[in-house]
């Protein structure tokens, strides 16, 4: 699986470097996605994670990829149904954002199970959807500083396309995500948990 995995990731990064919209957003948007996968090659050994996990992991940073490559405002499916359903705005931001919470939940879930930073799950319940939120809108706050030291290059970057409540909206998605992933993962998770735990701790 680990080949699958790092195949499958810079397939799709070798993709999205080819003739992007805009090299400055592409690069900002997948800067995340490579850090990521850095931190894993680092970790893989002394901390492996579940396979849920990596599987996660690699989604958003396709997401990312896609968005890099196209900017979040101009991805041809989301304009598709932008026109489709008479929308005012293409919305894979939108999605995004929801996976900006949806995946991070699963990931700070194992690190607190792992590392017992927490015990009950109504503690841990609320201490992973506090992360996500809180890495939401530290998000939203690298945003406006490359708006502020770049200026109009960031545009695609922050695609509010003129939307007045888009920083609010992308964390109340994000806040949906993280909630979504522990009502629908947290028993997938737990169960290969206990396999990983064998592995590694």
């Amino acid at each position: 699986m680990k080949y699958v995995w790092l195949v499958i990731f810079f397939v799709a990064l070798i993709w999205s470097g080819i003739n992007p919209k805009d090299y400055f957003t592409w690069f900002l948007e997948v800067l995340p996605a490579i850090i990521g996968v850095a931190i894993l090659a680092i970790s893989y050994n002394k901390f492996r994670l579940t396979t849920l996990t990596y599987i996660l992991i690699l989604n958003h940073s396709v997401i990312l990829m896609v968005g890099g490559h196209y900017t979040y405002a101009e991805v041809p499916l989301f304009d598709w149904i932008k026109e489709a359903f008479e929308l005012e705005r293409n919305n894979y931001d939108k999605a995004g954002h929801l996976a900006q919470g949806f995946i991070p939940a699963i990931i700070a879930r194992e690190i607190l199970l792992r590392k017992k930073v927490v015990a009950g799950k109504a503690w841990l319940n609320f201490i992973v959807i506090s992360i996500c939120l809180a890495f939401s809108a530290f998000y939203e706050l690298i945003e406006w500083w490359v708006a502020v030291y770049s200026g109009q290059s960031a545009e695609a970057f922050l695609g509010t396309q003129g939307y007045v409540w888009d920083t609010q909206s992308d964390m109340a998605l994000a806040l949906l995500g993280a909630a979504l992933s522990l009502i629908l993962l947290s028993n997938i998770h737990d169960k290969q948990l206990g396999r990983n735990q064998l592995l590694c701790n």
